[in-house]
């Protein structure tokens, strides 16, 4: 991770909010607030870890990060070109000129490949879009890429029924590395592979981090997953980041009672040690219809009248650790063991 210059991305009060419709005349009823002033910085070679719950917003703050859904609000910087573009306003033209740079790796490996497509068309289609015009270019790019990410080159006419669940999720991180990119969004690249071939896909993208000098957003719920190849966590609660630091110093030490909630559920890999479980009461805030003040108080159990009432907001507390709550410098919450 580089630690001197600018980030290579930069998000600042990124806000998403969908339309609920209903009624005859198909008016808007109410507003789902699935990603809510969310802010953070990337550096060169970094890899950021955004976990929480099902409905938190993480794969939302992805693909406004890429221009995949338009973002309500707010700004996200990407270095590119020798210049700093606003990709969330930037006009379709300078838009395509930035895509090669930012890719994205999907979370289901079988749904994001074409049935129909072979791997030399699949991984080479955006090699195709862009300009690489000659046949044998694009199969000889195909080829080498196949190898890099540990595929067999003599398979690239094969059709994506043909391999293994973690051979797929090889192609689509072949597809994601064809243009070069430098930044990359990986929305929950294991999750979908059996346990014995997560921990080798994961290995291979810390491989090509190192090899090609990639950046990655990592977007994830398994928190064995994220402390394993990320440099700094982010943790997200109803639209919300309400706690990011560097992964050992989360993992030690949460400042967040929901931070310390996630921690407690993840499974322990020591018979000796019995964890103690943080149970939270309630149910996930809706983005829909969120609580007043501190979107997390009806399930924390330091909750004052304070929290029910003011929002908190997002405050450093440490150097490079932020936090959202109102009690974070009071409370002694449980980490997990190293």
């Amino acid at each position: 991770m580089s630690d001197a210059g600018p980030p290579l991305l930069e998000v600042r009060d990124l806000v998403k909010h969908f339309p609920v419709k209903g009624g005859f005349f198909g008016r808007v009823r109410r507003w789902v607030r699935a990603v809510d002033g969310v802010g953070f910085a990337l550096r060169e070679r970094e890899c950021l870890g955004l976990v929480g719950e099902s409905g938190s917003g993480k794969t939302t703050v992805g693909r406004c990060l890429l221009r995949a859904l338009r973002p309500t609000s707010g700004e996200v910087r990407f270095r590119a070109d020798g210049e700093t573009v606003d990709v969330a306003a930037a006009p379709a033209e300078r838009l395509r000129r930035l895509r090669p740079h930012m890719q994205m790796i999907f979370q289901d490996p079988y749904s994001s490949l074409n049935p129909r497509m072979t791997v030399l068309d699949v991984i080479g289609e955006p090699l195709l879009v862009n300009g690489v015009r000659n046949r044998r270019e694009r199969e000889d790019r195909v080829r080498a890429l196949m190898r890099q990410v540990g595929l067999r080159p003599e398979h690239l006419r094969r059709y994506p029924h043909a391999f293994s669940g973690g051979q797929r999720q090889r192609i689509g991180i072949a597809r994601a590395l064809a243009l070069r990119p430098r930044l990359i969004v990986a929305d929950e690249p294991v999750s979908a592979l059996d346990v014995s071939v997560q921990a080798q896909v994961l290995n291979l993208l810390q491989d090509l981090r190192e090899e090609l000098g990639l950046t990655y957003l990592l977007i994830a719920h398994d928190l064995s997953v994220v402390r394993h190849i990320s440099d700094r966590v982010a943790v997200m609660y109803c639209g919300h980041l309400v706690e990011s630091a560097e992964v050992e110093a989360l993992f030690h030490r949460p400042l967040h009672p929901y931070t310390e909630a996630l921690l407690s559920a993840a499974p322990v890999a020591d018979p000796r040690r019995r964890s103690r479980r943080v149970l939270l009461k309630g149910e996930v805030a809706d983005p829909g219809d969120p609580p007043p003040g501190c979107k997390f108080h009806p399930r924390c159990r330091f909750c004052l009248e304070r929290c029910r009432r003011e929002p908190p907001g997002v405050r450093e507390v440490e150097a490079g650790r932020f936090v959202r709550c109102h009690l974070a410098e009071d409370l002694r919450l449980e980490g997990t063991a190293g």
